[in-house]
């Protein structure tokens, strides 16, 4: 649909994404993969004896798409960016394309609480959202897997704990490389 001075509509063009975008978020996800990539073996390393040091890094793994949103404050940009980071990590990760869908995972909640506002508001809040989310949702997911059923009551709370600061750091991190960038000139002006 054409837009009386000839252009596109307002509505297909919130979702275009000029090149200079693309190649930022292509920065972003190398960058965001050159840093997982070594925290992937390190939190495989430590799962089976010290799942807790282990799961402290889980925030690491939001950490490339804040920064692509709060930068770019475009819809989508920390999927392709978490798409992007996931797929530098297949050559060095032991899990192959599972990275990819593992970073994907990540990603979508750092998304989330931009989608429910259709990227018309980008408070710093919705970022911590994500993070609160991810933070109480991935201990339960993974449940089975760090066998949470076998501990104690305080232990596994101390599990969500850890968790949820881990995202929350991550996000605060996240939040101010970006800012740092954006002060630097770095992402689009609005």
């Amino acid at each position: 649909m054409s837009a009386p001075d000839g252009g596109v509509s307002g509505r297909r063009r919130r979702f275009r994404f000029p090149t200079a975008l693309l190649l930022t978020c292509a920065a972003l996800g190398v960058a965001g993969g050159l840093l997982l990539a070594p925290a992937n073996w390190v939190s495989t390393i430590l799962f089976p004896g010290l799942p807790f040091v282990s799961v402290a890094l889980a925030g690491l793994w939001l950490l490339p798409s804040v920064i692509a949103l709060r930068l770019l404050r475009a819809p989508l940009v920390g999927l392709l960016v978490g798409l992007l980071a996931g797929l530098v990590i297949v050559p060095f990760s032991g899990y192959g394309f599972g990275s990819v869908a593992t970073n994907l995972w990540w990603a979508a909640f750092t998304e989330l609480p931009f989608l429910f506002v259709m990227w018309r508001y980008w408070g710093t809040w919705l970022h911590y959202v994500g993070a609160v989310v991810v933070g109480v949702v991935y201990p339960l997911l993974a449940w089975a897997s760090f066998d949470l059923g076998g501990f104690t009551l305080p232990v596994q709370l101390l599990f969500f704990a850890i968790t949820l600061a881990s995202c929350v750091a991550a996000t605060a991190l996240g939040i101010l490389i970006a800012d740092r960038l954006r002060a630097a000139g770095v992402g689009r002006s609005r």
